[in-house]
């Protein structure tokens, strides 16, 4: 059973391409990256990869502590706010392509019931 609502899944599926990922350093300290993800249906996750990926910051902050935090969103015309946060564990596989995964355990959304102009 996937923790994304049906409006959820189908805001990920359609919604915007940039994401913002947050991660824990070494020292505890909170790092953020906009980057590009997938929502994985078949496992409900969200997966993030790219070019040279297992040699990047976030790929190793994830290696040494797999708490993570989310965030896709954007704003329709006017002002409609829409949002997917997701908290989650998530893992750093290494075959056949460096990729992290993000398992959610809490995710919170907004505004999904107003649809594009």
């Amino acid at each position: 059973m996937s923790a994304f609502t049906e409006a959820e899944s189908r805001y990920l599926l359609s919604g915007p391409g940039l994401g913002r990922l947050a991660t824990v350093d070494e020292t505890g300290q909170p790092r953020i990256v906009p980057l590009g993800w997938t929502y994985n249906t078949e496992l409900g996750t969200i997966d993030i990869g790219g070019r040279n990926f297992a040699a990047t910051r976030k790929y190793r902050d994830v290696q040494a502590n797999p708490k993570v935090a989310f965030i896709v969103d954007d704003v329709l015309p006017p002002w409609s706010p829409r949002s997917v946060i997701v908290h989650g564990r998530a893992e750093a596989i290494a075959s056949p392509e460096p990729i992290i995964r993000i398992h959610p355990v809490r995710v919170i959304s907004w505004g999904l019931d107003t649809e594009p102009a």
